[in-house]
Formats: structure tokens, sequence, C-alpha cells
């Protein structure tokens, strides 16, 4: 099981996300982040990663099946035009669902496969409440 800091400071991302989601209009949504992002390809591409972990968290514990790395440069550059094309308001819904899917099964996943993630420094794969801030951030700074 992930530490107990780790799953109330994701909860915490978790609803300042929400909160933030629930004040954004379709102009705050459609607002310029700079290279070529807006708010709501931001929040299309926390839901990405988050909903990869969930995944990845879930197989893991349902088959034994462990997490790889790739390049996280050429994922997040490929997905670009996907996440612009993504509905906004569907963007903002779906990152407060992903928030909360990836951290139930982070809540769920066992001492072990927490254990050898951290030992194989991927410990940010429970640790959600930095990227998420890091976007958050982004965003109340856009607005």
């Amino acid at each position: 099981m992930p530490d107990a800091t780790d799953n109330s400071d994701n909860a915490e991302a978790t609803a300042r996300l929400e909160t933030l989601v629930a004040r954004l209009s379709d102009a705050d949504l459609a607002r310029d982040l700079g290279g070529g992002w807006t708010v709501s390809v931001a929040l299309s591409h926390l839901a990405f990663w988050d909903r990869r972990i969930a995944f990845v968290l879930d197989r893991w514990m349902r088959d034994g099946t462990p997490h790889v790395e790739f390049d996280d440069d050429v994922v997040n550059y490929a997905l670009e035009a996907i996440h612009a094309a993504v509905e906004p308001r569907q963007a903002a819904r779906l990152a407060v669902e992903s928030a909360k899917a990836a951290d139930a099964a982070i809540a769920r996943t066992p001492h072990d496969i927490a254990s050898q993630l951290i030992a194989g420094d991927s410990a940010y794969l429970l640790r959600r409440k930095n990227h998420r801030t890091e976007h958050i951030e982004q965003i109340e700074g856009a607005l």
C-alpha cells in the first residue's frame, strides 16, 4: 500500500482540480497556455496520464504485468493533436474522473507493488499530486 501521505496528497490535488474545473468557463477552457496548449489541452493531458497510471496499476494487480517506462516526451508530443481535438468540457470532465480513478487504483495498490515502484524510481506513479499541481498552477496563472 502506498504511504498514507501520498493518498492524502493525491486526494487534496484531486479536490483542487475538481474545484478549478467547476469554475472554468468556456472562454477559460480555450485560454492559451503557450506552446500550442490551451487549458483544455492541459486537462486532457492530465486525464491521459492519470488514466494510464490507473490502467498500469490495475493490470499489475490483476495479472502481474509490471510497469514499463517509455519516453514521456514522445508520448506528449504524439498526443498533442489528439488532446486539442477533445471537446473542452469533455477534457475537463475526464481530468477529474481520471484523477479519481488513479487515486482509487493507487489506494488499493499492495505494498509489494508500491515498494517495487519506489525502488525502481517510479514513485511518481503513486504521487500524482506533483503532476496535477504543476498543471493546476499553470492554469490558475493563466486565468
